[in-house]
């Protein structure tokens, strides 16, 4: 069975350092950070982290009523990423509803802000007379995928995977295979996550938390940097238009890159500890689906999210797959780490970076960890063109995800 190919046509973001691909790329181009204190997270007993990274100034009403009473925070962004994805490849409307376009796009669980407002509520009198009929739509696991196929009139495939820190990257994997085998035209793919203070604290718990940075936010998180000490949670989404690529040339549209290669893999060593021949494997597995060799890759882009197990363990599976040869860096260090949304996110930015020919440093990288050696560290921005692109997402869980994509700049 021949494969068809699968390009991505568009992209839209809602993120910390702006609700555009433009403004998003030009902040990590210009190494700013969108992590900030948050007063509200003192309110927390036991809680040490009191920084994240928020997004600012969105208005739920520029999205019409009928639609917007069955989102949360997380399905608006969703929903507004997803508009700016069909606008930039100029989707045409009338494929939405032609049951051949289709929505993959999933976060870390409901939304906790609406579950936490309706049982403060519930446990006054253990009184159900107050709910409201949209609440369920908010809360469910699918509730970013239905909203956005519900509002823009999409009534292909609907999916919703939850992997956490995996989530967006096996929904663009998923997409791309959907669309190879001719299952669907065009699938808009990603995550979306909102931040609620129980997102730190489970990171929190586990020791895995930015805490000691909560005076000077914007010096955390520290990717692969000797001085790390954590995650810092943030919220957003990203979202992809991926293409039938014949389909895609015959309308017109402008190819941002290809997506050749997908792998996602279930780590059993441990469902909490990170483990470097599983991600090792993972990434092997995709190269090999791309028909790509370690050594043709141009630039990765990490998972990396400051953590001091993490980022060792991919550290040594990178080093084990491509030496010091390719540049690899992260945008965690100026976006927090956006969970479910963060595939996207930093793919999209990715693609943008690869158009404008300069790749965005880590943030905050200042000493490299001794155990973090053996991979070429990007500590200031690399002027290149990338051809072939490698981006890792690893979850808790044991769930790990790359895909690779083919830039389509010197075609």
């Amino acid at each position: 069975m021949a494969l068809e190919r699968v390009v991505i046509t568009g992209a839209g973001v809602i993120s910390p350092l702006g609700h555009s691909l433009e403004d998003l790329v030009e902040a990590l181009l210009r190494g700013e950070s969108g992590v900030c204190y948050v007063p509200r997270l003192e309110e927390v007993g036991g809680l040490r982290s009191r920084i994240a990274a928020l997004v600012e100034g969105i208005d739920p009403k520029q999205i019409p009523r009928k639609f917007r009473r069955s989102m949360s925070r997380m399905s608006i962004y969703a929903y507004l990423a997803s508009q700016q994805a069909l606008e930039m490849a100029g989707y045409p409307e009338e494929m939405l509803s032609r049951g051949r376009t289709g929505v993959i796009i999933g976060s870390t669980l409901g939304s906790t802000e609406t579950s936490e407002r309706f049982f403060a509520d519930y446990f006054t009198d253990h009184s159900m007379e107050r709910m409201r009929s949209g609440l369920f739509f908010q809360l469910m696991g699918h509730s970013c995928a239905a909203n956005v196929a519900q509002s823009l009139g999409i009534t292909g495939r609907v999916l919703a995977p939850a992997s956490a820190c995996a989530t967006s990257c096996q929904a663009i994997g998923y997409a791309y295979e959907q669309i190879a085998f001719g299952k669907q035209d065009a699938i808009l793919c990603g995550g979306a996550d909102e931040f609620h203070p129980l997102t730190a604290a489970t990171f929190d718990i586990m020791h895995a938390a930015s805490t000691g940075y909560n005076e000077k936010p914007e010096q955390s998180p520290r990717p692969f940097d000797a001085a790390r000490d954590g995650v810092v949670c943030g919220e957003g989404s990203g979202v992809l238009l991926l293409e039938n690529r014949r389909l895609a040339q015959e309308r017109g549209a402008d190819i941002l890159g290809e997506m050749i290669g997908f792998a996602t893999t279930s780590d059993t060593s441990s469902i909490a500890n990170p483990d470097v021949n599983a991600m090792y494997t993972c990434m092997r597995l995709a190269l090999e689906d791309a028909g790509v060799a370690p050594h043709e890759l141009d630039y990765i882009n990490a998972h990396a999210t400051g953590t001091r197990q993490g980022d060792v363990a991919e550290v040594e599976a990178l080093a084990r797959l491509v030496g010091d040869g390719v540049p690899v860096s992260s945008f965690k260090g100026h976006l927090g780490h956006t969970l479910a949304a963060s595939g996207a996110l930093e793919l999209a930015a990715t693609l943008d970076m690869v158009r404008r020919g300069e790749l965005a440093a880590t943030r905050n990288l200042d000493w490299v960890d001794p155990a973090c050696g053996g991979v070429q560290h990007l500590q200031h921005n690399l002027q290149r063109r990338p051809t072939y692109i490698l981006k890792n997402n690893f979850a808790m869980g044991g769930i790990n995800s790359t895909v690779i994509i083919r830039s389509c700049v010197h075609d």
